[in-house]
């Protein structure tokens, strides 16, 4: 790459990161909480890549002003391996990529979560106090009590449908204050990097409702980097809140400026690029993006959360079992309709 090259792409990222800070705030795809009530924020933007067996889930948080507490839950598909400060520009390089003009739609959510959950793994990042917690809902929902936020009247019902699941959630806290005392200015971002080792990975939605009701609207974009084009479940078609912005194969000078970032080499050479934006009633969003990145074509119904997880059985062995028990009854009835149009048809 030319040195003038080089330099236009920085400056490119550096305006893009300005006009990113001052337009479009962006935080995990995580309920948000606080210990004062709704608290405003803008679109959320996500990376969920995947490659080599670990989900790396990429997210910030933007000091917003003001003081006092604030931050969000996300649910986890497993145990991260690695909850670190995430690089400085990947979030913006990816909007440049797809959307060289960013456009910020605000929205306001209140959510929460807290005690009795078992505490795996507290990080201090920045302002930001990470806290790694696994148990049930009534576990997690007492740990956010317990440490001063608020719930929503549907935060039993939503910890629950994600309980079932996994029992990991992540709680992020973004002290304002000490944000403050750091220097730190309005929009200031805190980008955090959680490493997962998972079979495959999915991204939460339906925590993006929590404390919202009816019609409104829940606005978020997903970027998916896998080795391969990832099948997704529900498949994105518009009407269903989900919308198919981008999927083709990751630019050069995309995954090499990625590399290049903090905490980012495990970004292969080849991958595939997928974007998602959500634009969804609260109503609306009742399930969460399912991905297979084996390339097999399966997403995971349970993943989804479109399927009740069985005791022993995963998503697709519940779905065969389905489906063959569907194939069976077809059956059965076909030989039966057999046995008794045969009689008739001698007698005729």
């Amino acid at each position: 790459m030319s040195r003038r090259s080089t330099t236009l792409r920085a400056a490119a990222l550096a305006a893009l990161l300005l006009l990113a800070i001052g337009a479009a705030p962006v935080l995990a795809c995580g309920g948000l909480i606080g210990p004062n009530g709704a608290v405003n924020l803008l679109r959320t933007t996500t990376l969920a890549g995947y490659h080599d067996g670990e989900e790396h889930y990429v997210t910030a948080f933007q000091f917003a002003g003001g003081g006092g507490a604030f931050g969000s839950l996300t649910p986890l598909p497993g145990v991260p391996s690695k909850v670190e400060k995430g690089g400085d520009w990947t979030l913006q390089r990816l909007i440049l990529e797809t959307e060289p003009v960013p456009q910020a739609l605000r929205l306001s959510a209140e959510s929460a979560a807290g005690d009795g959950a078992e505490v795996l793994m507290e990080v201090r990042i920045d302002a930001l106090d990470v806290t790694v917690l696994r148990g049930g809902a009534d576990e997690v929902g007492s740990w956010a009590k317990d440490n001063g936020f608020r719930l929503p009247p549907d935060a039993p019902e939503v910890l629950a449908f994600y309980a079932e699941r996994s029992p990991i959630f992540l709680a992020a806290v973004f002290d304002a204050d000490a944000a403050a005392e750091r220097g730190q200015a309005f929009g200031d971002g805190t980008p955090v990097h959680v490493t997962i080792p998972t079979d495959n990975p999915w991204v939460p939605l339906r925590i993006l409702a929590l404390g919202k009701t009816g019609e409104e609207r829940v606005e978020a974009d997903v970027y998916l980097l896998n080795d391969q084009r990832p099948a997704l479940l529900p498949a994105p078609t518009g009407d269903n809140g989900l919308t198919l912005l981008n999927d083709e194969p990751a630019s050069e000078s995309l995954l090499a400026d990625l590399q290049s970032d903090q905490g980012m080499g495990w970004v292969p050479n080849s991958a595939w690029l997928t974007k998602v934006r959500i634009d969804a009633s609260a109503s609306q969003l009742a399930f969460d993006l399912a991905i297979d990145a084996s390339g097999a074509g399966s997403p995971s119904y349970v993943d989804a959360g479109l399927v009740v997880p069985s005791p022993g059985l995963t998503s697709n062995e519940a779905l065969r079992l389905i489906l063959g028990l569907g194939m069976i009854v077809l059956g059965v009835g076909g030989l039966l309709l057999l046995v008794r149009w045969r009689p008739s048809s001698v007698a005729a």
